[in-house]
């Protein structure tokens, strides 16, 4: 899937040569995670969770194959980018608060922290080989090349998770109410903790997320074409990828709360200088360094959220947390479309790392209990894993 989110930003600002078609991206694949994401999380307490990610993996295939037969045929248009999208974020909506909640199930205990992590460590890497494959193909062949590689990645995907055992969730109910998802919702809603986490993360990658104009700055600003389009999406997860390797060795962080305030902080100063940028080498550092401080804040507040919740309610948990992801990482392109539509691509990144900063400012004062919080803690007995 990373291929394809890369492939089709190239082939929007290609047809389009417009910012703000590219914020649209995120802003069409945003509306199904706002409400359908939060059904998604209610289904995985419900139905098998494995049979939810293979049928929401069949989704998005099919969609590249009709891509692909409409690069054959000359037909590709923005409406049918735009489409693909949309499918891809209706599958995403149910497919990973299921994948997120089967982890506790198929772990120890003892050893789920660092499996966060690990798990951490290798959708870093996917989003690492994505874009990056992604620039060579389409450098090399074409677009067609990057979604047929996607295609070929995702029969992988299918047939390995035919080999992972199936866990039935706890949650005797046997349909999605709107109860159900009531219950999630108020759950999040009363931990400070879990709530200021996940306000803070949103709010700062709407500011500070500046990969939707990627290829502005590859095309018009450092000049690298396709393959450097390529170098430069993939450097955001190379840092990432490194933290995780990095935090698999050292020792469990505890002052959890601190931590993930100081990371958000280097992530708003890392986009300021990428944003500032003007030769190719430091670009990609710099947009490295956004990946390294983004993947610690990632471990702090997925560890937290898992462990704080019981299995009959971690589906609908992880679809209110990934409803606050999909915000940030959507509404944040679609932000930065908008600004640099009026203000150019330059000053919509560095007045949006400025913004990140003061946003962990503002959460730091008014939020004192994140700030304070530590793994070691409890708030209210509740930040234990539940036995289900």
């Amino acid at each position: 899937m990373t291929i394809v989110q890369a492939v089709i930003a190239w082939q929007v600002y290609e047809i389009s040569g417009s910012t703000l078609q590219l914020g649209m991206i995120g802003l069409v694949r945003f509306v199904p995670a706002l409400g359908v994401s939060l059904i998604g999380g209610a289904a995985a307490d419900v139905y098998d969770r494995r049979r939810i990610i293979l049928l929401a993996q069949a989704a998005p295939l099919l969609a590249t194959l009709v891509v692909i037969a409409a690069i054959a045929s000359g037909e590709v248009s923005l409406l049918l980018l735009y489409a693909v999208v949309l499918v891809s974020g209706l599958a995403s909506s149910f497919e990973n608060p299921a994948r997120q909640a089967l982890l506790p199930q198929i772990v120890p205990r003892e050893a789920f922290t660092n499996a966060i992590t690990v798990n951490s460590t290798v959708q870093s890497l996917s989003f690492v080989t994505g874009p990056t494959m992604a620039g060579f193909l389409i450098g090399w062949s074409g677009e067609g090349a990057a979604y047929l590689a996607s295609a070929g990645c995702t029969l992988v995907a299918v047939v390995s998770m035919l080999f992972v055992r199936g866990v039935a969730p706890s949650t005797a109910r046997g349909r999605v109410t709107w109860e159900m998802i009531r219950e999630g919702v108020s759950f999040v809603r009363h931990r400070p903790v879990l709530l200021g986490a996940m306000t803070l993360d949103m709010f700062a990658v709407i500011l500070g997320g500046a990969k939707a104009l990627l290829p502005v700055y590859a095309t018009d600003i450092l000049h690298v074409g396709a393959v450097g389009y390529g170098v430069l999406s993939g450097s955001l997860e190379v840092g990432a990828l490194l933290m995780s390797g990095v935090m698999i060795w050292l020792p469990p962080v505890r002052q959890t709360g601190r931590v993930l305030l100081a990371s958000v902080a280097a992530f708003g100063l890392a986009t300021i200088a990428f944003g500032l940028s003007r030769s190719f080498p430091v670009a990609v550092v710099a947009y490295a360094l956004v990946g390294m401080s983004d993947q610690v804040s990632v471990v702090m507040r997925q560890t937290t959220i898992q462990l704080a919740t019981p299995d009959a309610l971690r589906g609908r948990v992880t679809a209110v947390n990934a409803v606050f992801i999909s915000a940030s990482n959507q509404l944040g392109m679609v932000e930065s479309g908008l600004v640099a539509a009026v203000a150019g691509a330059t000053f919509a990144v560095v007045s949006g790392g400025a913004g990140c900063i003061a946003i962990v400012a503002l959460m730091a004062a008014r939020v004192p209990s994140l700030r304070r919080y530590r793994t070691d803690a409890s708030e209210g007995g509740t930040e234990t894993m539940a036995a289900g």
